[in-house]
């Protein structure tokens, strides 16, 4: 075999898969991040438009000019942020924005603060770009939220980025506005980088969104369209920065992937110009969901924190065989610990199913488990 670079040889696969390869095929999956809607019929036939007139072709590098116009009207009405086309770059969804961020600014000796727990790919792209993680505890006493002060404790010479996800994959959590403002303002004064997440930024149910860009200008802002249209398989993101970060993403993204799909870019334009009232039936879907799960497991003695976000709850379940119990019993979930040693002793549970199969869900875990 030929030895492997070092910095995938770190990288472990992710357990979110690994818990889809079980052999009941009848499970009901709440293990997955995806949303179980269909893409709204607008988006689609603008898509099937483009394609019927050929419209197939290379766009720009940095992506579609209208797009770019309309993420950046975007940006100032729902973000506060004041933003240029040209700082606006389109992705192959959040996921490279992310990617891109950390390989054009993270490098051996950084040190990327982590939220702990957080998403697993973030620790998979800080190790790939050669950086050290540093966690932040995000305690469930404090509803698994980020906060200022123990982010300052953190802060250090070595200290190159922190990556923020509000609302949190795989808690739910929705940081507070102090908190962010103040991350936000300790990254001029000690001058390191905010990578923001906020692919569930649309996905909020009793609380407000804040972008740390609105008040600091070391922010690269990441965002798309996969969670809150149902357009994960398109692959749509897009994100914007000062003019000398967005230089730097920009020689990352021309040189790995070029530009974005035409036929998404054009999806993406008339999600943002089109109506919402689809996106709004869904998020107002998934608030009834939380509802429901946030309730049953409570009820059941797994202690549960009411996710004010996105679409996962983090529920308390120190028995460590019952992801798989549950899997085999016909539920699948993710263990804790695949986001971070704070995950330990809980288990990620995604309410990105129907109602109904959240309720047979649990009934499955409250007579077998």
């Amino acid at each position: 075999m030929i030895k492997p670079a070092k910095r995938t040889e770190e990288i472990e696969l992710s357990l979110i898969r690994k818990m889809f390869e079980v052999t009941n095929p009848d499970a009901i999956n709440l293990g997955i991040g995806e949303p179980d809607f269909n893409v709204p019929e607008n988006i689609k036939n603008a898509m099937i438009e483009s394609i019927k007139e050929n419209d197939t072709h290379y766009t720009p590098n940095k992506g579609i000019l209208e797009l770019r116009e309309e993420i950046a009207k975007k940006f100032k009405i729902d973000n506060g942020i004041e933003t240029d086309p040209e700082n606006i770059i389109v992705t192959i969804g959040a996921s490279e924005g992310l990617y891109a961020s950390t390989q054009a600014f993270i490098e051996k000796g950084d040190e990327v603060l982590l939220p702990n727990p957080s998403f697993l790919l973030y620790e998979a792209c800080i190790k790939l770009a050669g950086g050290t993680i540093t966690p932040v505890d995000c305690k469930m006493e404090n509803e698994f939220k980020l906060k200022a002060e123990d982010v300052e404790e953190k802060i250090n010479e070595n200290t190159k980025a922190i990556i923020l996800n509000s609302p949190s994959n795989p808690t739910g959590a929705v940081m507070e506005k102090e908190d962010i403002k103040a991350i936000a303002d300790l990254s001029m004064d000690k001058n390191f980088l905010i990578i923001s997440d906020e692919i569930y930024e649309k996905i909020i149910y009793d609380k407000k969104h804040y972008s740390p860009g609105k008040w600091s200008d070391n922010v690269v802002t990441l965002n798309g369209f996969s969670k809150t249209y149902a357009m994960t398989g398109l692959r749509i993101g897009y994100l914007t920065a000062n003019d000398e970060i967005c230089e730097e993403l920009f020689k990352v993204h021309q040189n790995n992937v070029a530009c974005s799909t035409n036929t998404s870019q054009r999806g993406a334009l008339e999600a943002l110009r089109g109506p919402q009232e689809e996106a709004n039936k869904m998020i107002a879907e998934f608030k009834r969901r939380r509802d429901l799960i946030v309730k049953r497991l409570n009820d059941m003695g797994y202690e549960t924190v009411k996710a004010e976000g996105a679409f996962y709850v983090f529920p308390k379940i120190e028995d460590e065989e019952f992801v798989p119990k549950a899997a085999e019993a016909g539920v699948i979930t993710v263990p804790g610990e695949a986001f971070g040693s704070n995950g330990k002793g809980h288990v990620r549970m995604s309410y990105a199913n129907s109602y109904e199969n959240i309720k047979k869900a649990m009934d499955i875990l409250e007579e077998k488990l």
